[in-house]
């Protein structure tokens, strides 16, 4: 049985230097920190046009230790194919190879590119920071962006689509490992990259980012707020293990103890859903009331708990 990381266990070595050129109270950074220190040093980076390469900045003051290749927006999984076809041919074996992307190179321009490698079962670790919009252009709807949330380009009452489930379209390929994890619960974060990184194949982790500018609230809550998206079942925390999915950590908990925070909480401490309507916001709660609940009996079903 795999024994919960502990802030105490956490690796001393810090692969990310001081200073970086991420926004005031990003969760970027926390789980880039996080992220590289489950990683190791034995890792190659894919990174295309995001957030993320404004936060390392350029060599030679790069933020982080770790090689790291920019490529274009569409090309991340492609881009990692070649590294390890690479490594392949010089013989060089123990190297991770990472796609680290935002939802826009993941659930929009790059989704092309990671589809195809799951279906040829290439040997790598794709990663999606979701800060659900375009954040490094200037806050623009992605396919992540939720529904009736307001960006540069959508209309007066927000995004009118819902919000795309790209962990579902990935465990769709039937790749050995989907899960889902939150910058606001770092351990989590942690140990679901050690994990995917015994499988083979694509592996892909999605990780829900909380973007101050772009979502609209004070930096210093930006824990805060991804808490309340994971306490008011908006967001799961979750794993898709060869096909067997499970809650996991905090979302787990909820299951156990029947307790979700109303998910007004969460939208009224953002300003990107000030147009929501009460309706609107009931709407939403009624929609995750019922997936909880199924959730709930089929918790019950399973222990054998009436």
């Amino acid at each position: 049985m795999h024994v919960k990381t502990t802030i105490l266990d956490l690796p001393e070595e810090e692969l990310v230097n001081p200073g970086n050129r991420a926004c005031a109270g990003c969760a970027l950074g926390i789980a880039y920190r996080v992220g590289l220190k489950a990683l190791g040093k034995n890792t190659l980076i894919v990174v295309p046009p995001s957030c993320l390469t404004v936060l390392q900045g350029l060599y030679p003051i790069a933020a982080t230790k770790l090689p790291s290749l920019n490529v274009t927006f569409a090309s991340t999984a492609a881009a990692a194919t070649g590294l390890l076809a690479a490594l392949k041919a010089t013989g060089r074996k123990g190297i991770n190879v990472v796609g680290w992307a935002g939802d826009g190179g993941t659930s929009d321009i790059g989704l092309q590119a990671l589809s195809g490698a799951c279906e040829r079962g290439d040997d790598f670790l794709f990663i999606c920071y979701d800060n659900e919009g375009y954040m490094n252009t200037g806050v623009q709807r992605s396919g992540t962006t939720p529904q009736w949330a307001l960006t540069a380009n959508t209309p007066i009452k927000g995004k009118l689509q819902p919000k795309k489930d790209v962990a579902a379209i990935l465990a769709a390929h039937n790749i050995e490992y989907v899960a889902t994890t939150s910058a606001a619960y770092p351990l989590d974060l942690y140990d679901k990259i050690k994990k995917a990184l015994t499988f083979q194949g694509v592996k892909y982790l999605h990780i829900h980012i909380p973007c101050p500018p772009g979502w609209g609230f004070e930096p210093r809550y930006a824990v805060k707020v991804g808490k309340l998206a994971v306490e008011s079942g908006l967001f799961e925390l979750c794993e898709i293990e060869k096909s067997q999915f499970r809650h996991t950590g905090a979302s787990l908990k909820i299951i156990e103890k029947r307790r979700l925070v109303p998910v007004r909480d969460y939208l009224k401490a953002q300003s990107r859903f000030k147009t929501m309507s009460e309706a609107e916001t009931e709407k939403i709660q009624e929609s995750i009331t019922r997936r909880w609940e199924g959730y709930f009996k089929s918790f019950d079903d399973i222990n054998g708990e009436e």
